[in-house]
């Protein structure tokens, strides 16, 4: 590629872009501290000419973030990596050797130059698609890594996850720092993570109140992770790994009684337009594609309403589901929700719709027929949810998704629990929701929060923490598969032997 210079104004641009993301080098190795040496020499046959210095052997695993940026002259040869950072950060350097970045006797602006036209004429690519890529995109990547990875580096331990789903929790949750170690014990997963003085990452479905109560008292920091708010191809009921994962370190987003990540950010993150308008991208795309929250929804038997009444759809739920037992509201009856709907929309068509964990047979909260009819026009089974919602008016839901997924589409939706996107002025809520939630949102901001700043992304293709945009791509294309189809099968099976048993 022929070599390019950039202007003083744009190679500062390059450098601030970096410096921010703090990125290049082994970024995503493991911190060192410096101990007040004046000097960070790179090269053993200069360590006798520098007094006070640190050594820092160029073959080691470290973060150069770690150790640049405090003021310490670096000492390296030319073609060291390290002397471009530590010229982007702004630190002094000695050149010992003529390469890459630099050589003896260059001066500060000699140094700086060098550096951006390296940055400028090397070619950059999209690890997901291949194709070539700009340098903005690839820092801003590498940048949400190094968030990722930072975030994940005290996490010791995993307890309370199921055996399939542990590969694609071992990626979200990696680091570099220690292999990711999971209990089926409670007391051996919260030992270790004592011992690691680490945090313990917790399915909260799947581990007892005993454990959260322990932690606490011994001082363990748990880290919650739940599925995220579009998931997978397919069911997790089935085996399906996720795609998606919350990962919070205050609460869980489902339950309202307590401050979580994702309450916070939405009741106090200012996002820039730049992010609102991703947002407004990403929403528009989720719908046009068809997406919802087991990914690009299959072929949908004909819906024909009454065009002359209102349309409202009932999300029937898991009753035992967690969200539902503490976002609620006491409200646990998929009966009792469609009952109460039709009380408060009585001259509309209702449409109730089972949940496909309980339809699979897998979980609770099965509807009689006979009963739903009592109340609901029509019940609707089989395709996806996403042509539904394109199909009705309003949306009632106790704690679902489905209202959230309603909301992108700029339906009406009726909370009768206290889901996380009740209480930002753009639902109707009818249980109290939490003071904290105070603030009211744009759609916009709330996708933003939601769907880009708070879940993490796995591109089921090359196993990277991935945007969401990647994610949505991948299932647009049809290529998020299942690699536990087998397992899936076995448990469709069974799903349906439970149902015929009723």
């Amino acid at each position: 590629m022929p070599s390019r210079t950039l202007a003083p104004a744009a190679a500062e641009r390059l450098f601030t872009s970096v410096r921010q993301a703090r990125v290049g080098g082994t970024f995503w190795a493991r911190p060192v501290e410096r101990d007040g040496e004046t000097a960070i020499v790179r090269a053993r046959a200069a360590q006798a000419d520098v007094p006070d210095a640190l050594l820092v052997d160029p073959a080691a695993a470290v973060d150069p973030w770690s150790l640049l940026g405090g003021g310490a002259t670096l000492v390296a040869d030319g073609d060291d990596e390290w002397l471009g950072l530590a010229i982007i950060s702004g630190d002094p350097v000695r050149v010992l050797s003529p390469g890459r970045f630099g050589a003896p006797g260059d001066d500060a602006i000699a140094l700086r130059r060098r550096v951006a036209d390296d940055l400028a004429a090397t070619r950059y690519r999209d690890p997901f698609t291949g194709e070539d890529a700009t340098l903005d995109a690839t820092v801003a990547l590498l940048g949400e890594w190094r968030r990722i990875f930072a975030a994940n580096r005290n996490i010791v331990a995993g307890c309370g996850f199921s055996w399939w789903k542990r590969r694609e929790i071992a990626r979200f949750l990696w680091t570099p720092a220690h292999p990711m170690r999971f209990f089926r014990s409670e007391r051996a997963a919260l030992a270790h993570a004592e011992r690691q003085r680490g945090a313990l990452a917790v399915w909260p479905s799947r581990v007892s109140a005993a454990l959260i109560a322990d932690a606490a008292a011994r001082g363990v920091p748990l880290v919650r992770v739940e599925d995220g708010f579009v998931r997978s191809v397919g069911l997790g009921s089935n085996l399906v790994p996720p795609s998606s994962i919350a990962v919070d370190r205050l609460g869980i987003h489902y339950d309202p009684a307590h401050p979580s990540d994702l309450e916070t950010l939405l009741a106090h993150e200012d996002f820039p337009p730049a992010m609102l308008t991703r947002a407004a991208r990403l929403r528009e795309t989720i719908v046009s594609a068809g997406i919802s929250k087991y990914g690009q929804d299959a072929a949908q038997p004909a819906l024909i309403r009454d065009t002359g009444r209102r349309l409202v759809l009932v999300a029937g739920q898991v009753e035992d589901d967690m969200s539902v037992r503490l976002g609620g509201a006491g409200l646990a009856s998929n009966l009792e929700v469609l009952r109460r709907a039709r009380a408060l929309e009585p001259d509309a068509e209702i449409w109730f719709r089972p949940h496909p964990d309980v339809d699979a047979g897998h979980r609770v909260g099965a509807v009689r027929d006979a009963d739903a009819l009592l109340h609901a026009d029509r019940i609707v089974r089989g395709g996806g949810m996403a042509p539904l919602l394109d199909t009705v008016d309003a949306v009632h839901v106790l704690t679902s998704l489905t209202g959230f997924e309603a909301l992108l589409r700029g339906r009406e939706v009726t909370c009768h629990g206290v889901p996380f996107y009740a209480g930002w002025g753009l639902t109707r809520d009818l249980a109290a929701v939490p003071a904290r939630r105070a603030r009211a949102l744009t759609l916009d901001a709330l996708v933003a929060g939601v769907l880009i700043a708070y879940p993490r992304y796995l591109d089921p293709v090359t196993g990277l923490p991935c945007t969401p945009e990647v994610l949505i791509g991948r299932m647009e294309a049809g290529a998020a598969r299942n690699r536990l189809g087998w397992v899936t099968r076995l448990k469709q099976v069974q799903g349906r032997l439970v149902t015929w048993r009723r």
